[in-house]
């Protein structure tokens, strides 16, 4: 299954909010509520729509999101928290959780057309896994900087998640550590997601 690019809002409508996928949200957000919490669900359907609010917000296809969760449930440790440590720890999430793209297919943008480096070298893959102390610096380039510098001035994030630091100033991001799943962009149960898959891995 292919990554979705259709319209954003018919997820919302159906999801809730998704900051990874987009920051426009719908006018009447109690009315979304309403809708969302009408009717009875079965607990399947409540397995599968958590489990697409992480695969749309992160912009995952399908085999990437239960890829994650194979390697989630080999690890040792809880693997929710795991699963949610390993997608925030993207190279493409990092770069929309310090600022420097409005959105994660915007991250993803700048990662492939090769606006980012980590740690001094041009990485276009933006499912990258960044590691504590890497740093994520633009491009030497005008035009690189520019995109950058536009998501930040649009853009300012309310809480700096702590696992991050940014200087905006020479364009260049640092990973702390390894994020605590409190911190995560997203509310989601993600132990969900894992029952959605148990029968899958």
């Amino acid at each position: 299954m292919s990554r979705y690019r259709g319209p954003y809002f018919k997820k919302i409508r159906r999801l809730g909010a998704l900051p990874g996928l987009t920051q426009k949200s719908l006018r009447d957000e109690s009315n979304l509520r309403k809708q969302l919490g009408s009717g009875k669900k079965s607990q399947y359907h409540i397995r599968l729509e958590e489990k697409q609010k992480l695969r749309f917000h992160y912009g995952l296809t399908e085999r990437q999101l239960l890829k994650y969760v194979r390697i989630a449930k080999k690890a040792k440790g809880p693997t929710g928290p795991i699963l949610l440590q390993l997608l925030e720890m993207r190279l493409d999430n990092i770069i929309f959780r310090l600022g420097m793209a409005r959105t994660i297919p915007g991250a993803r943008q700048l990662v492939n057309h090769r606006h980012i480096l980590v740690n001094g070298r041009i990485v276009d893959i933006p499912s990258y896994r960044c590691k504590p102390r890497d740093i994520i610096t633009a491009k030497d380039e005008q035009k690189s900087k520019a995109l950058i510098q536009n998501s930040l001035d649009s853009s300012p994030h309310k809480e700096f998640p702590y696992h991050l630091t940014l200087d905006p100033v020479q364009y260049k991001g640092l990973v702390n550590q390894i994020i605590d799943s409190k911190w995560v962009g997203l509310k989601i149960n993600e132990l969900l997601v894992v029952e959605y898959y148990s029968r899958q891995t």
